[in-house]
């Protein structure tokens, strides 16, 4: 089985990188069985379509305005993913849904896709991220191990050290 692990943001925006902090966080932890091709996304929208050729199961981790509470953890999979991006509640709506709509129209779109998005406080310019968006960072890590774990990956911790972006 081929899985892809895409963190998404702008690390530029203070909580819009929270997705590539995420993945480069995991991909620094843990090691994984079978490895997952674990990428930072950043804000390449289009250019990431050649990644999702030949892979059965996409976790996205990315900021997502759901209209909720800052540090709001939401997770969204498969068709409903598109549909609710449509509506704009992705920072990203015009990139992510587009990918996501070429990889269906190119018969590309893998079995599985999970979103796991959290609600940002800011997005102003800025390198850290806001205290609830990294007060939340260990359950977002936690939450995608998790989906790894539910799709047969084994994640083994190295090191308990805490993030401290």
């Amino acid at each position: 089985m081929s899985i892809l692990v895409i963190g998404l943001g702008n690390i530029l925006l203070t909580d819009e990188g929270i997705g590539v902090h995420v993945v480069n966080t995991m991909k620094e932890r843990y090691t994984f069985s079978p490895e997952p091709e674990i990428l930072d996304g950043g804000t390449l929208g289009l250019d990431l379509l050649h990644f999702l050729e030949g892979k059965d199961k996409i976790l996205l981790i990315d900021a997502v305005d759901f209209r909720k509470e800052p540090a709001h953890i939401g997770v969204l999979e498969d068709d409903n993913i598109p549909s609710q991006l449509f509506t704009k509640l992705s920072v990203h709506h015009i990139g992510l849904s587009d990918l996501l709509f070429a990889a269906k129209l190119l018969d590309m779109k893998p079995s599985k896709i999970r979103l796991i998005g959290i609600q940002p406080q800011s997005l102003e310019l800025g390198l850290t991220m806001t205290e609830p968006i990294r007060a939340i960072m260990e359950d977002v890590i936690d939450l995608a191990v998790k989906s790894l774990e539910e799709w047969k990956v084994a994640c083994v911790l190295r090191s308990p050290q805490k993030l401290s972006a």
